[in-house]
């Protein structure tokens, strides 16, 4: 079994490469719920569907979020009666958001919820959201402090970050079952998708309990960095990395997840910074812009982790 810990696009390529690579069953990919939102009276979960919308097949390519059929009569029409339009809201994305908020408000849990549009939606991969407690990332910066999709897509991350909270993440629970999953004999390795640290990983990792649990864990955790030669592939990574003063590097990211990496795998173009990088290094191409890619990085990833499983040593005696 194998765990994916995932944001949106970056995480969800990642995720579909594993999932092209290994059996449906053996793979679960929990995914960050910081992002959530209400919207137009609508329950929101951007990586979720993102996520849910690249293992079926349905995703749209080009930009990576939303479905490559969408229509947007939608929007057109909120556009003319002087609605709020800043985020944008597909015909067929719409259907999914008002089916996930009727079963939200009828009184079942996020992660039930995600099982089943998952599973009409064709996903193979069991999709499992971090909580099925609300967590909301914020960010503070020049101009206040901003929800994120407000800073995200409203502001399309102009203001400058001068720090994060998760809110409510100090009174969440994580899933049971990816707890559970972490417990498990069975499990062969932990993969840090290549996500946003800031806004994609971290929400995951700040819920109490799974910090502990992922350092006691026995299988490898091993990580793909999110950033190529200084530049993040895409969003605003190394951007937020520069304001909260930091390095917009591969090793900086690394350092992010110090206490838990046994692995990491990083581009060709960052070879240099291998020797100040605190677990084993794996180099590959880790621009994903094809299936191929996907397929190969996968690979790589899994075929890493397979090696530390030989050769590990406890995480507390590294």
């Amino acid at each position: 079994m194998i765990i994916a810990l995932s944001g949106g696009v970056g995480g969800a390529k990642l995720a579909l490469g594993l999932s092209r690579v290994l059996p449906r069953d053996d793979l679960l990919v929990v995914v960050n719920t910081g992002d959530d939102f209400e919207h137009l009276g609508l329950s929101i979960s951007p990586d979720i569907d993102t996520v849910a919308y690249t293992l079926s097949g349905l995703a749209n390519k080009e930009v990576g979020w939303g479905r490559h059929d969408e229509t947007w009569s939608f929007m057109e029409t909120m556009e003319a009666l002087g609605g709020e339009t800043w985020f944008r809201l597909g015909d067929r994305d719409v259907a999914l958001h008002v089916e996930r908020t009727r079963r939200l408000r009828a009184g079942e849990t996020l992660s039930h919820v995600t099982e089943v549009l998952c599973r009409k939606l064709g996903v193979g991969p069991r999709v499992l959201p971090m909580s099925d407690d609300p967590v909301r990332t914020r960010l503070l910066t020049d101009q206040g402090w901003l929800d994120f999709q407000e800073y995200f897509v409203h502001r399309r991350c102009e203001p400058v970050v001068r720090a994060l909270k998760f809110h409510g993440a100090e009174a969440a629970r994580a899933h049971p079952d990816f707890l559970a999953a972490l417990a498990d004999p069975r499990l062969e390795a932990v993969v840090i998708c290549p996500s946003n640290p800031f806004i994609s990983v971290e929400p995951i990792l700040a819920i109490p309990g799974v910090r502990p649990a992922m350092a006691a864990c026995a299988a490898p955790i091993i990580a793909v960095s999110p950033i190529i030669a200084g530049r993040a592939v895409k969003g605003p990574t190394a951007k937020m990395m520069t304001e909260l003063g930091l390095d917009a590097s591969a090793g900086s990211v690394a350092a992010r997840y110090a206490d838990l990496l046994d692995g990491y795998v990083i581009d060709h173009a960052d070879m240099s910074e291998v020797v100040s990088i605190d677990a084993r290094v794996t180099l590959a191409q880790t621009l994903m812009t094809t299936l191929e890619d996907r397929e190969a990085l996968a690979r790589i990833v899994l075929d890493a982790a397979a090696v530390l499983r030989r050769r590990r040593t406890p995480r507390g005696q590294r």
